[in-house]
């Protein structure tokens, strides 16, 4: 299965930082948020990421363009025959990255829609956004996947207060309210387990939110699982969420950090 990655917001409430960088390029540390979901999923062993890019996308292709000169140490010969060699290696070795360029203004569910070319044969993706870490057991959402028969399964979360909250019966999404004034509950905090079919039933629409027409249609049926996750997760949305981020990086108190 392959890990889609919605990496084109422009992370309006963070523009100290997103002014000048796409917001998965934030830094928890010396490394990009969107490295730091990377490990995640591929320390539970899921290594094929397709990242849907937008603003300011060029940013995520130099990054992996130049992750070798980066990571390691080279040794440069120079003339008409010109080689480089690179000493020692890095984990992330055994990533396969697509970096697909999916509209700068699109919405959540336009960039799904257009990656659907990338994932082979594949009859269901992982998906999750560039900007939120947890210490999340992708294995076990995978199983209530199984389990719910369900056409998308959420990773239910609790919040921070201004996000938008689920009403949950078990694994089963009795609602999904975008954004409401209340606070407590369970929120979307991504890390889903999609089946194919889903991209097929998104509209030809680059306006469209996932989180607004498709996800609430799916609960209204009751084909949108849920999978309660009540270890850590934080999204990266706003300064002091950046300094909270990286201040349990700096103090080796990542919770997420499960590699």
């Amino acid at each position: 299965m392959k890990v889609v990655i919605l990496c084109g917001g422009k992370g309006t409430r963070l523009r100290e930082e997103t002014e000048f960088r796409p917001k998965p390029m934030i830094p928890i540390g010396a490394r990009p948020i969107l490295w730091h979901i990377m490990k995640i999923y591929a320390a539970h062993g899921f290594r094929e990421f397709v990242l849907c890019l937008g603003y300011k996308g060029d940013m995520i292709k130099e990054y992996f363009r130049n992750y070798l000169w980066n990571s390691c140490d080279a040794t440069l010969t120079l003339g008409r025959e010109s080689d480089v060699r690179f000493h020692g290696r890095h984990d992330e070795a055994e990533w396969t990255i697509t970096l697909a360029d999916t509209g700068e203004e699109s919405m959540t569910a336009w960039r799904i829609k257009s990656i659907d070319k990338y994932l082979g044969d594949d009859r269901r993706f992982l998906l999750t956004y560039g900007d939120g870490v947890g210490n999340v057991a992708i294995p076990a959402v995978v199983e209530a996947h199984d389990r719910s028969g369900k056409t998308c399964t959420l990773t239910a979360v609790h919040p921070p207060g201004r996000f938008g909250e689920l009403s949950l019966n078990g694994e089963h999404v009795a609602g999904f309210n975008e954004k409401p004034q209340t606070e407590g509950g369970y929120i979307n905090g991504g890390f889903m387990v999609c089946e194919r079919s889903l991209i097929g039933e998104l509209p030809d629409d680059p306006t469209v939110m996932l989180e607004q027409g498709p996800l609430q249609r799916l609960a209204a049926e009751g084909r949108l699982g849920a999978y309660r996750h009540d270890g850590f997760w934080q999204p990266m949305d706003t300064f002091q969420e950046f300094k909270l981020l990286n201040g349990l990086w700096e103090s080796g108190r990542a919770p997420w950090k499960v590699w």
